[in-house]
């Protein structure tokens, strides 16, 4: 849910990062329609038409290298925030909240693993944010199970009439993560698929230690078949009473040195944030794993002396935009060579 300028870390966290909305109305949206997953406007990315999961900020389009032999599977973030919307589920029709998703999670973090990927992205009945939060947990369940199913029915279309044996990359943020992870539970431990997995970019949630039997944490940037994870926080800061309360151990990979190793990764390893302007390449962070969370310096851009949280949520994709792509380059090549 990314918007331009000082938007993507502002009003935007403050649908992520802050106060809970406890007024959602218990009213389910299964009268929303289901999706229909062989028409083209019930794909936020597809490779048969243009979208935002296309765009190549201007200074890396005379180097780049286009492939469709690996295919991301993207599973974007909430964007359904509205205060005014008062069902716990999305429409798939709405299409004002359709462009924010597009010109936001698509733009800014599905693009960055569009170099030698087809990129497929549904659209799904997404929770409201509010869900979070809700005190109604019974409720709350049956919103993220109803968006879990289309994320689900979806994938199982994209299977059975799209992959053709290709090699897949899931990749999600936020409450896409939340489903990601639900999807390589059920398809890829101890599954054939599993032989097919390129990696897994599962960021913005806590994944706990023991939440998977088999699949786990890549341990260097030479690994395939396995996760990276990450939340990320103002250097300094130990997180939000949510985080705070955990009780148990979270994987977090460095996206600067992709191991798990604490010890401090300096700017000189960053490539470049894609932040305020898409078309513009952002200046270097550095990066630290503290406990569960990873911590990073405040990223510098037209307007951050304003930036007062503390909390990188909104960022943990397109901070790490420009070694995002590198890692995924990297590892589709140590893949075939495997």
């Amino acid at each position: 849910m990314m918007k331009t300028g000082l938007l993507i870390f502002t009003a935007a966290i403050f649908t992520i990062g802050c106060s809970s909305n406890k007024n959602i109305a218990k009213e389910n949206s299964t009268q929303n329609r289901p999706p229909d997953y062989s028409t083209l406007h019930d794909w936020a990315a597809h490779p048969y038409k243009w979208d935002p999961s296309d765009s190549v900020p201007s200074p890396l389009r005379n180097s780049i290298y286009r492939d469709s032999l690996v295919d991301v599977f993207f599973v974007h973030p909430t964007t359904l925030t509205s205060k005014k919307n008062h069902k716990s589920n999305a429409n798939l029709d709405d299409e004002k909240l359709n462009h924010k998703t597009d010109y936001s999670a698509i733009l800014f973090q599905a693009s960055a693993f569009n170099e030698q990927c087809r990129i497929f992205a549904p659209r799904y009945r997404q929770a409201h944010y509010g869900n979070y939060f809700s005190e109604d947990s019974s409720q709350s369940k049956i919103a993220f199970d109803l968006a879990y199913s289309d994320v689900k029915k979806a994938f199982e279309f994209y299977l059975e009439n799209y992959n053709a044996g290709r090699p897949i990359i899931i990749a999600a943020h936020s409450q896409g993560t939340q489903h990601a992870g639900k999807l390589l539970k059920e398809f890829f431990e101890d599954k054939v698929l599993m032989n097919k997995l390129v990696c897994a970019y599962i960021v913005g949630m806590p994944i706990a230690e023991k939440y998977f039997r088999m699949l786990n944490p890549c341990k260097d940037s030479l690994q395939t078949g396995c996760f990276v994870a990450w939340r990320t926080f103002k250097k300094g800061y130990e997180g939000p009473d949510y985080v705070l309360k955990e009780n148990f151990k979270s994987i977090v990979v460095n996206p600067l040195t992709w191991t798990m190793d604490n010890s401090y990764a300096p700017a000189s390893l960053h490539e470049g944030t894609v932040l305020v302007k898409f078309n513009k390449i952002g200046k270097p962070v550095d990066a630290q794993i503290h406990k569960n969370i990873l911590w990073t310096r405040k990223p510098t851009f037209p307007g951050s002396i304003f930036l007062t949280t503390k909390n990188y949520h909104i960022g943990d994709i397109n901070l790490f935009y420009m070694n995002i792509r590198e890692d995924v380059r990297r590892r589709i090549g140590l893949y075939w060579k495997h």
